[in-house]
């Protein structure tokens, strides 16, 4: 990858994280427009690494969130492991989220699926489709009396399942998450809050099991250029991801989820229209 591919693609993933529109499907989209080597083990390594770089800015926005027990007193009644799972609570939801996603993420690396679903930029477009349709009605299914801002453990490990449909790229693990906590009853913001928290640990897991496997795979891919590629993207996604996220917050309490439904429609309908009609998307080759 060069340095003008690898800042592009750096860009898309960090105004794509947050969104509900798939920041891994988007990546695939430009390395091929771009005419990046698809199947390449740096390649796969490089759309997880970059993704944990643009979470980051999330622990940089909440950082207040990450970085503070519960001091309130607990409910009475309370014994010893209540109360400390009080004191902790906003890291026990975590774990709680995040154990789904721990166990089919391992299940789809292990059988090969996940490294054939991020080379397949067909999957991409027709789960584009698939969602947008989706996400035209899912205010209307979803968001009637809409009022909790509480994230409890039920909730927490429920939105936890739906973040693992995610695992398909151009589901969007955003719109997984968020759709999650809405259908708990959350409201949008709160949804939208928690879908960026349990981001955190989700993406910090997948980067250091994909370095874990490609060190022990085949290590010949760690070299000055392919980490100073790695530093680049990461450090753009993470400035780029924090710009969009304050924007992402604001207009999905104003306005909802429509706007982002017909984008995946319109972009996952192109796509498939260039690939059935036998086009390559390879901008440059």
């Amino acid at each position: 990858m060069t340095l003008i591919q690898t800042i592009i693609i750096a860009i898309v993933e960090g105004l794509t994280e947050f969104l509900p529109v798939s920041s891994t499907g988007h990546m695939i989209i430009t390395q091929h427009l771009l005419g990046v080597e698809p199947g390449n083990p740096f390649v796969h390594a490089f759309t997880f690494i970059i993704q944990f770089g643009a979470i980051l800015s999330v622990v940089c926005l909440y950082w207040r969130r990450f970085f503070r027990l519960d001091r309130t007193p607990a409910p009475e009644g309370s014994g010893a492991v209540g109360r400390f799972l009080h004191k902790w609570n906003f890291y026990w939801l975590l774990l709680v989220g995040v154990l789904p996603a721990v166990v089919i993420g391992l299940l789809a690396k292990k059988s090969g699926l996940l490294d054939w679903l991020l080379d397949s930029v067909h999957v991409v477009a027709v789960m584009l489709v698939v969602g947008g349709v989706f996400m035209l009605f899912c205010d209307r299914i979803f968001d009637k009396g809409a009022e909790e801002n509480r994230i409890t453990t039920k909730r927490a490990f429920t939105i936890g399942l739906f973040q693992c449909i995610s695992v398909i790229p151009g589901v969007s693990r955003s719109m997984a998450t968020i759709v999650g906590g809405m259908q708990q009853k959350l409201t949008r913001k709160s949804a939208a809050e928690f879908s960026f928290f349990l981001a955190v640990p989700t993406m910090a897991g997948a980067t250091l099991l994909d370095l874990i496997e490609m060190f022990k795979d085949d290590a010949a891919w760690v070299n000055a250029h392919n980490i100073t590629m790695l530093a680049v993207g990461c450090v753009v996604a993470f400035f780029v991801a924090l710009l969009a996220m304050k924007w992402f917050v604001s207009f999905v309490t104003k306005y909802g989820f429509k706007a982002f439904g017909w984008y995946r429609i319109a972009v996952g309908s192109i796509i498939l229209i260039l690939l059935l009609a036998g086009q390559s998307l390879a901008m440059v080759d």
